[in-house]
């Protein structure tokens, strides 16, 4: 088993792992014990550095599948078709999380859990989007023809990523602008950071700061575990061919 997957990789792992479990203890310890309570929504606005985080995170792992995707059109190789795959999964998992603890604080700032805003509506088709991206592979047989589709597929899919991201500048929308500066078409502005100045606003900076930075550890930290997996899985398929034509080799001996 030692041939399957590399020392250098299994070392980095565990580094990643441990990495990643004690920053999101850190985060943790720091949204609910450090942070300020926000004065209009009181402590259920200590989702914010979820949500942040995970839109933050989500939106890093595609467009790290883009890139890997376009390093596979140049040089063909399996390993950055592997990563590009390894992306989009946990890139659709930290989009669910920002969608749903976005709309858990939405409820208590917009009295609603959802509103169809150029934002929410492009963020849904960004995910429904990357979710199609599983049916394309799932229907293309011949791994190379699949990569290579699939490479295509996650370079236009990453456009809903960019518009979704924009449309809050450029469109009258309810979600507020949180990195980047404020429009005034961008309504609801005054919910979250907004709110405070001074030491406040310092210490929910470096709240966020601390949540973005755990998250972006927790995804490095899933990437090399599920490049792991997808060798382990291509070197299960290797053992199973060569099994398969050992045993008919002496079939028709």
């Amino acid at each position: 088993m030692t041939s399957i997957t590399s020392a250098r990789l299994d070392k980095s792992i565990r580094i990643a792992n441990w990495a990643a479990a004690i920053a999101i203890m850190v985060s943790l310890l720091v949204i609910f014990f450090y942070a300020p309570v926000e004065r209009t929504m009181g402590n259920v606005q200590r989702i914010f550095y979820f949500h942040v985080g995970s839109a933050w995170v989500g939106a890093v792992a595609l467009f790290v599948a883009l890139i890997s995707g376009m390093l596979y059109l140049r040089q063909n190789d399996r390993k950055w078709d592997t990563v590009s795959l390894a992306s989009v999964e946990i890139g659709l998992v930290f989009l669910t999380m920002a969608t749903v603890a976005g709309s858990v604080w939405g409820k208590p700032a917009w009295n609603t859990w959802w509103l169809w805003s150029p934002r929410l509506t492009l963020i849904t088709i960004a995910w429904l989007t990357y979710a199609a991206y599983f049916m394309l592979r799932g229907a293309i047989e011949d791994e190379e023809r699949r990569a290579r589709f699939a490479a295509v597929y996650v370079i236009v899919a990453f456009v809903t990523i960019i518009m979704a991201y924009i449309s809050v500048r450029i469109l009258r929308d309810i979600h507020p602008v949180v990195i980047g500066s404020t429009l005034e078409s961008a309504q609801g502005a005054s919910e979250g950071l907004q709110e405070f100045s001074g030491l406040d606003s310092a210490k929910m900076g470096i709240t966020l700061l601390i949540s973005t930075s755990a998250f972006s550890l927790l995804y490095v930290a899933w990437l090399l575990n599920r490049i792991r997996l997808q060798q382990l899985a291509d070197a299960v398929k290797n053992l199973k061919i060569q099994v398969t034509a050992h045993l008919q080799g002496e079939h028709a001996s």
